[in-house]
């Protein structure tokens, strides 16, 4: 598949799922912290489907603003019950990555605590619940899980699993994923229990690439194939694993080469569950075309990035990074996914054009 991030860092890429535009047109194009959030003026998928009469709810990881308007409940979710920045310790809630260490779970606006209780589990149970007590209405449910960002904190149970390991970067990260993927299994199976599965669409989506941060041992993730990693603009930092299912209602078990990104999730689910048009200008495009069939044609032309520094642009088969150490790289995609073939050298009106594209689209997406 061919799916992409909107941005290889966290807050910028969930600002980009939450309101379909691009992380500088939601005016957030680095990670939140502080004073620094999303604009609460942003409309949200929660405040869309709140609208609609949706209720709305999000247990897990908000990272984008930790002021009272900028807060989940005050961006369209009737609950919350999660971390504002960031990452937490799984069991202590804390924020230990940058002084002044400090508690960083809430319920709603209050502060909450449950110590030592290992959040994927609160998260699991609050899904759950809130699933239950709506299933006789629709319901939006957001669950940004903190796994598999660090600290590496697997169960017992999974780190078991992946005793013979030799690599102890892969072994950490390995049960901490499978982690993840049992606590998943546990939502849907709620679901299935509740017998809603048949009208309940699931997205599964990654926000970024592997981390090769010293704080999750150099990083025990991997791109396959791709260069790069979170925080660059290579396919390793953008190209995410991203999975729908609507049983009875779409293809199921199939695969998808076209080019897609999360900023096209508002609009494609929101067509999916017959919402109003959306009033705002968003920059993603409904992907169910793509979803139907494996014929149709990506619904974008050209896609773009900027984080840190670094950008990208891609335009059918064409892809120009911009990197300080390399300079501009083209990469013709169809031939080769790996990035390591510069062929700025060899066609540089396309690296003119690419570049004029970018150049254009920096000026216009900042404006509101």
């Amino acid at each position: 598949g061919q799916f992409y991030a909107g941005a290889p860092v966290c807050s910028p890429s969930r600002a980009s799922l939450m309101t379909g535009r691009y992380p500088q047109r939601a005016q957030l194009a680095h990670n939140a912290g502080g004073n620094r959030g999303m604009p609460a003026e942003q409309l949200t998928m929660a405040e869309v489907f709140k609208a609609s009469g949706y209720g709305t709810a999000l247990f897990g990881k908000w990272h984008l603003g930790e002021a009272l308007e900028l807060s989940p409940n005050a961006q369209g979710f009737d609950e919350f019950l999660g971390h504002k920045v960031g990452c937490i310790d799984n069991y202590s809630h804390f924020f230990y990555w940058s002084g002044p260490n400090r508690h960083d779970l809430w319920k709603n606006t209050k502060e909450h605590f449950e110590d030592g209780e290992y959040f994927p589990n609160i998260m699991v149970r609050e899904a759950k619940r809130f699933i239950t007590e709506n299933k006789d209405r629709p319901f939006f449910l957001y669950l940004p899980f903190n796994t598999p960002h660090y600290p590496l904190q697997a169960e017992q149970k999974f780190v078991k699993l992946y005793a013979k390991m030799k690599d102890i970067k892969r072994k950490r990260y390995a049960s901490f994923v499978s982690s993840l993927d049992d606590k998943i299994g546990q939502v849907i199976a709620t679901v299935d229990q509740l017998k809603l599965r048949k009208d309940t669409i699931i997205v599964f989506q990654s926000d970024h690439g592997h981390s090769v941060e010293v704080r999750t041992f150099g990083g025990g993730g991997s791109a396959g194939p791709y260069k790069g990693h979170k925080f660059t603009c290579w396919e390793g930092g953008l190209r995410v694993p991203a999975i729908i299912s609507w049983p009875g209602r779409i293809p199921e078990g199939q695969v998808r080469d076209q080019v897609a990104c999360s900023i096209d999730w508002l609009p494609t689910v929101a067509e999916y569950c017959k919402l109003p048009a959306i009033k705002t200008k968003i920059d993603g495009r409904s992907i169910i075309p793509v979803i139907e069939s494996a014929k149709a044609p990506s619904p974008h032309e050209v896609l773009h990035w900027s984080s840190g520094g670094m950008w990208a642009v891609r335009e059918g088969k064409w892809k120009l990074v911009s990197a300080r150490a390399e300079g501009l790289f083209l990469s013709d995609m169809d031939a080769d996914v790996t990035e390591t073939k510069n062929l700025a050298k060899k066609f540089p009106d396309i690296v003119t054009h690419l570049k004029q594209l970018h150049q254009k689209w920096s000026k216009e997406v900042v404006k509101q």
